[in-house]
């Protein structure tokens, strides 16, 4: 079996390599032509990329204050639906995978994947209509007095919540299912509370698939440019300024678009610590 082994694992490389290959030139190739077209320009009168070196384009996204604005915008509200999400997953998975069981369990997992199957429009204009001026939210909040969000940023939160809660939960719901039982016995017999047991043993095994979850939630969020179009009212984010200046002036929005990504570049590297990247 031992004299075997290294030769099975240099077959799987050998089969590995070229797809590899393809997604080392595909994504890290793009992000090269992205970083270096941020530095060309545009002809004034055709709108034409012009290949002429300048620092022009990164000099306005970091000196502009609209685009600081967009930036720091961009990000609360990533960070925002990050924590909304991570609340309301922990819950959730925590039942699903240590309360329910048999039928119920199946049949939660379904319910929490089957959004997921469905059209990113088709949710987002669903969310459109509730929220609008005679949609449900405003009819069930009606006989207490009350209005609905209506468009704007809080809808925008609470659309992207809901579009990426199952990127978190799943991640969680997986580290809870491994937990070991005997661990929580374990706690339970040595004297420890649920608060205790919740914070020595069940955080720590939760916490890099919280993380994992959190990279998803919130590096989609942060590149989202239709939620806002939809529900956003005049709200601008980086999504959606981009998407404007792509026509207009493309290496101005190339190097608006460098900003997500030193964002989630960072991100990753700041949970990449906690072991985080492992449990994607």
């Amino acid at each position: 079996m031992t004299t075997r082994e290294p030769g099975a694992r240099t077959r799987l490389a050998a089969l590995l390599a070229p797809p590899l290959l393809w997604l080392v030139l595909a994504y890290l190739g793009s992000l090269a032509v992205l970083l270096l077209s941020a530095f060309w320009t545009t002809d004034p009168f055709t709108s034409d990329v012009v290949r002429s070196w300048t620092t022009d384009n990164l000099r306005a996204v970091l000196t502009t204050p609209v685009y600081r604005t967009v930036a720091l915008r961009t990000l609360g509200i990533a960070l925002l639906v990050t924590v909304l999400d991570a609340l309301l997953a922990l819950p959730m998975a925590y039942f699903t995978a240590r309360v329910a069981r048999g039928r119920l369990r199946r049949a939660l997992l379904v319910a929490v994947v089957t959004p997921l199957w469905a059209g990113y429009l088709v949710k987002a204009y669903a969310w459109r209509l509730m929220l609008g001026e005679h949609g449900v939210v405003n009819a069930a909040l009606a006989p207490f007095g009350l209005h609905g969000p209506g468009y704007g940023t809080t809808a925008v939160v609470i659309v992207l919540a809901y579009l990426w809660l199952p990127y978190m939960i799943l991640p969680i719901h997986g580290a809870l299912e491994r937990l070991p039982a005997h661990q929580l016995e374990a706690s339970a017999d040595l004297g420890a509370g649920t608060v205790r047991t919740l914070r020595s043993v069940v955080a720590p095994a939760v916490r890099p698939a919280l993380l994992a979850g959190s990279v998803f939630t919130f590096s989609l969020s942060l590149g989202d440019y239709l939620a806002v179009q939809i529900v956003g009212g005049r709200t601008q984010l980086l999504g959606n300024v981009i998407a404007a200046q792509v026509t207009l002036d493309l290496p101005l929005a190339a190097a608006l678009s460098v900003v997500p990504v030193a964002l989630v570049v960072c991100y990753l590297a700041a949970v990449r610590r906690a072991g985080a990247l492992d449990s994607l």
